[in-house]
Formats: structure tokens, C-alpha cells, sequence
């Protein structure tokens, strides 16, 4: 009996033995993740520190834990506010800085993309380009293009959805030309080019339209880049001054933004002489809580806003300005239309404008470390993200719909008129609204080719210079930490 009752106790044993024995199954999200390799996990950091600290929506952000998020590019987008299309990262600062001087590797030229209309109104697979403009003394001014030339082919290739992009970013390229006929586009020449690195104007063009009675000014400006003040833009400001210009006509349609200094000097130029010299304000800007307190608390002045400029060389002391709008009118380009209007008339002639409201810092590992050993491996990444919402005197901002055209004019490119030219649809509505006069034209009409666009392309760097970059003193994130 007592041999049965060990047997018993024996077998219970053992089979408690066993069951404790037998791994425990663990919830998969329970299982040690794996580490992120601990360079990314320093890139991570440095993101996370400067989104936190500086960011305009930095109190919207969701925890995610830096330790084990293997892409540093994909971990700042998923911090992102919902609302910003703005905010981005590189690994690339030094290109990056170069293209918001207007310093980039480029053929020279900007182009519309679209895909032909078929049958019952669907747009065909293929795409082409449409040349918007050119600069001067680049590949693609040296290669004969000109506003309104039409490409179909690239290396021999159709041009697609998986390689139209290179027809402004890449390095060399084959290019087929495309003629304009009655029955269509029909295949024309190749082209080849190279792009070079190229210091870019912004001011494209600029003269003066002596028509019943006004003189008026047009200035062609695709970036606000302060380097050129002093130059380039100085000099088409001068030449207005010293023609007495009556109106100004000021196209904006392929600027998308650039520097505020820039546009603080540009609106300065423009805006009524009584309105500059008393420094009113032209915009003022709002940070996150933690930032707007700093600046106010330490009497920094300059980053909570923008005053017009006393100390400008031109002054035209104009009471109105016509502005030529598109789709990539953005950034600065929307200061300016919003920092005048409380002070003289605007009037808009185009399209409806991008709709940013919002400004930008640069921010390098150099600026957020104290110790070059702390970031020497990730030293070329940089950070811009968004970091105030402006509004101008009269307190507009938030015009995420962007500035809708006082005259809703397309910019016509197949067939297209030379900018410039009284007949170009754009500038044409705005001389007959400064003059009351209607412009007949007398040209052969050309064929209208009815098309769906699908993009616009002047840079490998166009999301980027939509950024509005502000002036902010370079040592106060340490002051902030």
C-alpha cells in the first residue's frame, strides 16, 4: 500500500515537474525587440531632442521609443504633426543649404509634366514636359531651350511615372523633342546635356511696359534668396526707380518661398515710402509656448516678427501692385501677398496660391551639440522643421487654401507666349487692369492641346524651397539647453 501511494505521489511530481519545466509561450509583443544599430539610435536622439525642444507642435507628438526604430528618416515623419506637409530631413545638409542660395547641380530649366487626354476624357499612361522658363548660360539655355518647347522622350525611353523626375535631377540626360502640329505632337529632334553646378538668379527678368500713359514694371522672381539684394535685384528695383514706373507688375507664379530677410527687403522696395519709414510691421511670428515666452522674456525682438525695412536703397512708394499667382506661389511669396495688403492694394492675377502659413529653422548637429565628438558621424544630417506660424499686421495666417486670384487666369504653355509679352495670358489681364485698355492679339492662333498635369519640376530641391527660412541666432538652442 505504501508502495502504491509513493508510485502515485511519484508520478504527480514529475508530471508537476514537467509542466513547470515546458516554456512558457510569450506574447509576441512581449518578445525582446531588437535594437536599432546604435548610429541610427544617435541620429534618433538628435531628432527627438530638437522636436521636442523647438518644433511649433511639439505638445502634438506621440511617444515612440527612439531604442528600436531602424530608419532615423522614417522615425521624424511618423513625429510630424497630421497638418504638416512642410517639416523634412536630410542626410545631405550641405546640398541642402547650397540650393537655398540658389547653388545647385542643374540642365537650368523648369518644367510642366502632363499626360494627354484620350478617348471619353482619360488622361493616356505616357507623360511629357512642358519648358516653363530657362535660365540664362546653363545647359539648357545652351541647348536652345526656350519657354514653351515640348520634350517626349528621355534616353530614348517614354517618359513615365518612374523616370520623369530626371529630367531635372539627373546628371546627364538624351532628350526628344516634341513639335506642335494641327494634328498633335509629333517627334522631333534629341538634345543631349550635362548638368553643372550653377549659381542661380532668381530675378529672371525684368523691363519696363510703356502703355497709355503708364509705365509699368514687370520683374520675373523665382526665389526669395537674400545674396541677390544687393545685386541683381537692386538693379531691376534701380531701373524702375530711375524709369519712374507708375505700376508694378510682380510675378510670383514659379516662386515657391526662400528667405524672409528677402522678402523683408522686397516688400520694403515696394510698399508706400511712409509705410517703410515708420518700420510698421509687415508680419509677426508665433512659436510653440515654450519659445514664445523665451523671446519675449529675453526682449528678442527679432523673432517675434518683421518690420518693414527704413534702410532699403530703393524705395518705388507704390500705392498698388499687381502679382502674378500659380499653383507653387508659396512660402515667402505669401508673406509678401499678405504682409502688404493691410498697407496698399493688392491684386492677384493667375491661380490660387499653395497656402503656407508656416516658417522654418536649419538645424545641423552643430547647432543642438556642444562637443564636435558627439555627432562627428552624422555630422552632414540636418534638420528643418517648422517652427512658427506667421500673420500679418491685421492678424491673417492659417490660409491653408492658400490666396485665391482677384482674376483666375491659366498659365497657358501649349501653346505658351514668352514671359514678357503683352500677349502672355497673365500679364496680358494685368496690363488691361492697370491701363483699362483691352490687348488684341493679332498672331495666328495656335493649336490648344488639351492635357492633365500631374507635376511641376524646377529642382530636385522643390519641397524643400517651399520652406519659409527665418533668421534666428545661431547659439540659442544652447541658450535653451
Amino acid at each position: 500500500m505504501k508502495t502504491s501511494k509513493r508510485w502515485v505521489l511519484l508520478v504527480l511530481f514529475t508530471a508537476l515537474l514537467l509542466a513547470g519545466c515546458r516554456k512558457e509561450e510569450i506574447p509576441a509583443e512581449e518578445e525582446e525587440k531588437e535594437l536599432a544599430p546604435p548610429l541610427t539610435r544617435k541620429i534618433n536622439s538628435f531628432i527627438k531632442g530638437v522636436l521636442t525642444d523647438v518644433y511649433l507642435w511639439y505638445d502634438k507628438m506621440e511617444y515612440i521609443d527612439i531604442m528600436y526604430e531602424f530608419s532615423s528618416i522614417d522615425y521624424f515623419y511618423k513625429q510630424l504633426y497630421s497638418e504638416d506637409k512642410w517639416s523634412f530631413i536630410t542626410d545631405d545638409i550641405t546640398a541642402l543649404e547650397n540650393s537655398f542660395e540658389g547653388i545647385e547641380k542643374t540642365f537650368g530649366y523648369s518644367l510642366t509634366f502632363g499626360r494627354f487626354i484620350g478617348a471619353g476624357g482619360i488622361p493616356t499612361g505616357n507623360y511629357f514636359a512642358i519648358v516653363e522658363y530657362v535660365h540664362p548660360g546653363t545647359p539648357a539655355s545652351e541647348a536652345g531651350f526656350k519657354r514653351g518647347d515640348i520634350i517626349i522622350k528621355i534616353n530614348g525611353a517614354d517618359i513615365t511615372q518612374n523616370n520623369y523626375r530626371d529630367l531635372v535631377a539627373g546628371t546627364s540626360i538624351v532628350v526628344t523633342m516634341g513639335i506642335l502640329t494641327d494634328q498633335g505632337i509629333s517627334s522631333g529632334t534629341t538634345v543631349t546635356m550635362f548638368a553643372e553646378e550653377l549659381n542661380l538668379d532668381p530675378v529672371l527678368m525684368y523691363k519696363v511696359i510703356e502703355r497709355s500713359g503708364h509705365k509699368i514694371g514687370y520683374l520675373v522672381y523665382l526665389q526669395y534668396i537674400s545674396n541677390y539684394d544687393s545685386t541683381s535685384l537692386h538693379t531691376a528695383l534701380q531701373n524702375f526707380k530711375d524709369n519712374q514706373i507708375t505700376d508694378l507688375v510682380l510675378d510670383l507664379r514659379y516662386n515657391p518661398g526662400g528667405q524672409t530677410n528677402a522678402a523683408q527687403y522686397l516688400c520694403s522696395s515696394i510698399a508706400p515710402q511712409n509705410v517703410v519709414n515708420n518700420k510698421s510691421t509687415l508680419v509677426t511670428y508665433q512659436w510653440n509656448d515654450k519659445y514664445q515666452a523665451y523671446w519675449i522674456s529675453n526682449n528678442y525682438q527679432s523673432q517675434l516678427g518683421i518690420q518693414f525695412d527704413s534702410d532699403v536703397p530703393v524705395k518705388l512708394d507704390l500705392s498698388s501692385v499687381h502679382i502674378l499667382t500659380g499653383r507653387g506661389t508659396a512660402s515667402a511669396s505669401e508673406l509678401t501677398i499678405c504682409g502688404l495688403e493691410p498697407y496698399m492694394d493688392v491684386i492677384l492675377v493667375g491661380d490660387t496660391t499653395y497656402g503656407k502659413y508656416t516658417a522654418s529653422i536649419t538645424i545641423k548637429p552643430e547647432d543642438w551639440y556642444q562637443l564636435e565628438s558627439e555627432y562627428t558621424d552624422f555630422k552632414n544630417w540636418g534638420l528643418q522643421p517648422v517652427v512658427i506660424r506667421f500673420a500679418n499686421s491685421q492678424g491673417l495666417t492659417n490660409f491653408k487654401d492658400g490666396f485665391g486670384p482677384d482674376f483666375l487666369v491659366g498659365d497657358e504653355l501649349l501653346p505658351a507666349y514668352p514671359l514678357g509679352e503683352l500677349t502672355e495670358p497673365l500679364l496680358k489681364k494685368a496690363v488691361e487692369d492697370i491701363t483699362g485698355e483691352t490687348i488684341t492679339d493679332l498672331r495666328k492662333a495656335k493649336p490648344a492641346i488639351e492635357f492633365d498635369v500631374v507635376d511641376r519640376r524646377s529642382s530636385k530641391f522643390d519641397q524643400q524651397k517651399s520652406n519659409l527660412i527665418i533668421e534666428t541666432p545661431r547659439d540659442y538652442l544652447k541658450i535653451r539647453k
